[in-house]
């Protein structure tokens, strides 16, 4: 039951993707600099990531000055069409999909494919026409997901009218993300930005997914390889101008990969051993970045993450055996390491498998004994003098 949980939190994550990560990355203490030394690390660790030299900062640093002795103000009136632009297209949109919605029964084969892949065509030329002029760039994102949203589903409207008794729905995915894919591809080939390399990216692992599986490669293999092989695309990305890319691929690459390992493992040897060892991959996995010095919200992820399932396989292996006191020794070591690593992350998980498990073991050993809840209080205050004490000596050094 505790390995299921921690499965529902790795796609949990892998369905908030980016827009998740604020909200753990607060809740994890992530981003948060209380001092100056932990503001210049930070600031340390995004030049490694970003490849930012200490020039490059200071040019940006007379830039930001001389910007703000300036007038920096955008006009009313760049605000107002920037404002325009927005409802024009959300109107038009809403527009197009209420037509769609009430008149879909009453249309015929021809006029369903119009208004659906017909109108993805339509916004595809403007996007074109918009990134060959470079007027308006703040549109292109929007232009690109509604082109991309109305060309799909319209891709699908016509096998359907095509092939109405058809039931192989593989067969008809491969064919639209393979055409999605085309057109992405030759559109970012051509004007590379950042919209149509996510878009481009999609769609061709999309078309690999079903193309293995219809090939009758298992599921588990298919999300090693494809896991693998996203990792290696953010690894690559980081050298180009489309690094923000980079986090969100290792992200999937990472959980996609260890998803396909946990299933084989699971297989030859049960769940609480997949949960284990694929915990502490994902443990060591942060750990390299970590001495990377970089990818501060994947590092937090992983810790997080990958101890839940360490520690959620690791109880299940020791419940009810004569070496459960393992799980305590074991967590107790790692609440070393936290210190080490000065991982909040990893702490919190630690903190908790600590005390559920202190409160497993008293409720299953000690249920009506006074004694040991004052032993445990007595340990706490000897814990807290030992630290107060190695504290001053470590001043004196």
């Amino acid at each position: 039951m505790i390995s299921l949980l921690a499965l529902i939190v790795i796609l949990l994550l892998i369905g908030g993707g980016i827009w998740g990560w604020p909200l753990v990355a607060g809740a994890l203490g992530i981003s948060s600099v209380t001092d100056k030394p932990g503001a210049l690390k930070y600031i340390t660790q995004l030049m490694i990531t970003y490849d930012i030299t200490p020039t490059e900062v200071e040019t940006a640093f007379q830039a930001s000055i001389s910007a703000s002795s300036a007038t920096t103000r955008r006009s009313k009136g760049d605000i107002a069409k920037t404002l325009f632009a927005y409802l024009g297209a959300i109107f038009i949109l809403a527009g197009i999909s209420t037509y769609i919605g009430m008149f879909w029964n009453n249309m015929g084969s021809v006029m369903r494919v119009f208004v659906t892949l017909g109108v993805g065509y339509v916004l595809l030329i403007v996007l074109v026409s918009a990134l060959h002029e470079n007027k308006f760039p703040r549109l292109i994102l929007p232009l690109t997901l509604a082109c991309v949203f109305m060309m799909t589903g319209g891709w699908f409207v016509l096998i359907h009218e095509v092939y109405p008794q058809g039931d192989n729905w593989r067969a008809a995915v491969l064919f639209v993300f393979g055409m999605m894919a085309l057109h992405q591809g030759v559109l970012f080939g051509k004007y590379q930005r950042t919209a149509l390399a996510f878009t481009a990216l999609f769609f061709v692992y999309g078309f690999l997914d079903v193309g293995l599986d219809m090939l009758g490669v298992p599921l588990a293999y298919v999300a090693i390889v494809l896991g693998a092989s996203v990792f290696l695309v953010g690894t690559a990305l980081e050298k180009t101008s489309h690094r923000i890319l980079t986090e969100p691929a290792l992200l999937i690459g990472i959980c996609w990969m260890n998803g396909g390992i946990f299933d084989r493992i699971a297989v030859f040897t049960s769940p609480n051993w997949a949960s284990l060892i694929t915990g502490v991959c994902l443990i060591f996995t942060a750990y390299g970045m970590n001495k990377a010095g970089r990818y501060l919200r994947l590092i937090a992820l992983g810790y997080f993450i990958g101890s839940i399932m360490a520690y959620s396989g690791l109880f299940d292996l020791v419940e009810n055996t004569p070496v459960e006191l393992l799980f305590l020794a074991v967590t107790a070591s790692i609440l070393y390491a936290c210190v080490v690593l000065q991982s909040r992350a990893l702490l919190l998980t630690t903190v908790i498998a600590m005390l559920a498990f202190i409160g497993y073991f008293s409720e299953k050993h000690f249920a009506n004994s006074l004694g040991w809840p004052i032993t445990l209080v007595l340990i706490g205050i000897a814990f807290l003098g030992v630290g107060a004490i190695a504290i001053k000596v470590k001043q004196r050094i």
